[in-house]
């Protein structure tokens, strides 16, 4: 049978238990007013421009992009012709 809570429900918490609960309220209701006061802050403060990119800094990514290409490129002709003695051992 389930217990019914109405006007003569007897409650039993220690002191301790009350305090605890009352802290955290507290320490919730703080947290959430300095987080509401953070964001306000935050929309009133400018976006940040787009950082520029030199024209050396581009020229050093896309030289950086090339000679790691080549590399991939040299890589993939040394296992091909690793395949290549593997193939002709197995087969031949």
């Amino acid at each position: 049978m389930a217990t019914e809570i109405g006007k003569d429900t007897k409650v039993k918490l220690s002191l301790e238990t009350i305090i605890s609960l009352g802290v955290v309220l507290v320490m919730g209701t703080g947290m959430w007013f300095s987080l509401q006061a953070e964001i306000a802050e935050a929309k009133e403060l400018p976006l940040a421009p787009d950082p520029e990119v030199t024209r050396m800094e581009f020229d050093m990514k896309d030289q950086m992009i090339r000679n790691t290409i080549m590399n991939t490129q040299e890589d993939v002709q040394e296992i091909k012709v690793t395949l290549e003695k593997i193939e002709d051992k197995l087969y031949k």
